[in-house]
């Protein structure tokens, strides 16, 4: 009992406190979007906005339990639980059922569940665990190999499933590895990537290639002493140059219609305010109409009547932008950047490197969530379809973000336990 007691003790108050206050008011955000004129009450749970709260009740009860449960449980288990969500994504490729073109739904009557959600936090502890293995050495390439391996599975699993969006939040987890060790040229050679692959589709293939020629060209002719590595400079360029090319085939055949269609909007090769541009245009319309201070709550035209699609889950930013404006999305973005820095630092008090590498795999998955919404919502990224977190409705996403927080702050509240 004492032992218990002092474990409580320990917990990270403030991070639950965060917590709290970003599920309220995301809960706030979703009833003043889906709620009509005339509202039977705050508990109609034929509403999303009656169902979030049960949702929200249930998630912490499972923040609860979790709470109570031996830390040690999740170190142990870690394998455990990241083959069997393994078996879940495969099993709804196979008997799933397809909700908005995306095949990643078990539904059980009304009841519907998204084993995607879960992937998250059942890779991370996967990732903390192989990784704090004694005989593991971060140097070796097979660490390397079987750490990549960890991340991306459940990553083409999910995007097997159609849903980009929740594939994608996978490429976070380069952060995790980044930060025990991992080559930061993992980091410089992604974003190189990411310019080449936007740079093509504006500009062309040979434009691309014939800008690389050029720079490489001067750099060897004005930095000699680089000279001697000539032939690994023009290798890069090489490979550089085979990327650019496979740009236009992976556009045209990997993706779908509707996402090259969000791509060329977002990077104004082409405009399409009623087809794939128009959630994005009315997002902004509704953020830009809250003004400093907002409209108040409840009284935003957009929000209201449901000019925004997709308002109470992916676009629920919206929501926030125009009832509580500029002052009031500010505030949201500020408990979210605390949110995060917190975990960041309590990463970094941890007295065993499963906690610490589990407490940075936390971060950066809802780092990504939060970012990428956000950057969504206004137009900085095209539209993906990823929730943000503790706010978007949806009771399989909070659950999610509710364990994968709660497994961490329990590890935290134990760290004095370990040796």
């Amino acid at each position: 009992m004492r032992n218990r007691e002092k474990i409580t003790g320990q917990i990270d108050w403030m991070t639950v406190f965060l917590y709290l206050i970003l599920v309220f008011m995301g809960w706030l955000s979703i009833y003043t979007a889906t709620a009509g004129d005339e509202v039977a009450g705050l508990f109609d749970f034929s509403e999303r906005y009656g169902k979030q709260l049960v949702w929200i009740l249930l998630a912490l009860f499972l923040a609860v339990v979790i709470l109570i449960v031996d830390a040690k449980f999740f170190s142990a288990f870690s394998f455990w639980i990241y083959f069997f969500v393994l078996l879940l994504l495969i099993g709804v490729l196979l008997f799933g059922s397809t909700v908005a073109g995306s095949k990643s739904w078990f539904k059980l009557g009304s009841f519907a569940i998204q084993p995607a959600e879960f992937a998250k936090f059942a890779t991370a502890l996967a990732l903390a665990k192989y990784l704090s293995l004694l005989h593991i050495d971060i140097s070796r390439l097979k660490t390397k190999v079987i750490a990549v391996g960890l991340i991306f599975t459940p990553s083409v699993l999910i995007l097997l499933q159609n849903d980009t969006g929740s594939a994608l939040v996978y490429f976070s987890f380069v952060l995790v590895l980044f930060r025990q060790g991992f080559s930061g040229l993992i980091l410089v050679v992604g974003v190189v990537m990411a310019i080449l692959f936007v740079s093509t589709l504006m500009l062309g293939e040979l434009w691309v290639i014939g800008g690389m020629a050029v720079l490489v060209l001067l750099f060897l002719t004005f930095l000699k002493k680089y000279r001697k590595q000539a032939k690994t400079v023009i290798g890069i360029l090489l490979l550089a140059s085979s990327f650019v090319f496979s740009v236009n085939y992976a556009f045209e055949h990997v993706l779908e219609p509707h996402q090259k269609k969000r791509i060329n909007v977002l990077l104004g090769i082409e405009q399409d305010l009623r087809g794939a541009g128009y959630n994005v245009n009315q997002s902004k319309i509704a953020i830009g109409s809250g003004g400093l201070t907002g409209k108040g709550f409840r009284n935003g035209v957009l929000t209201r009547y449901h000019f925004v699609p997709e308002q109470s889950t992916d676009f629920i930013f919206c929501t926030v932008g125009e009832e509580w404006g500029f002052i009031g999305s500010s505030v949201v973005i500020l408990i979210f950047l605390t949110l995060l820095i917190r975990l960041v630092l309590l990463a970094e008090r941890q007295r065993s490197r499963f906690s610490r590498i589990y407490g940075y795999g936390v971060a950066s998955v809802l780092f990504f969530h939060f970012s990428v919404n956000i950057a969504m919502t206004i137009g900085l990224a095209p539209v993906v379809g990823i929730p943000l977190p503790f706010f978007s409705y949806g009771g399989s996403s909070l659950w999610a973000f509710t364990i994968l927080l709660f497994i961490f702050i329990k590890q935290d509240a134990n760290r004095l336990n370990v040796l």
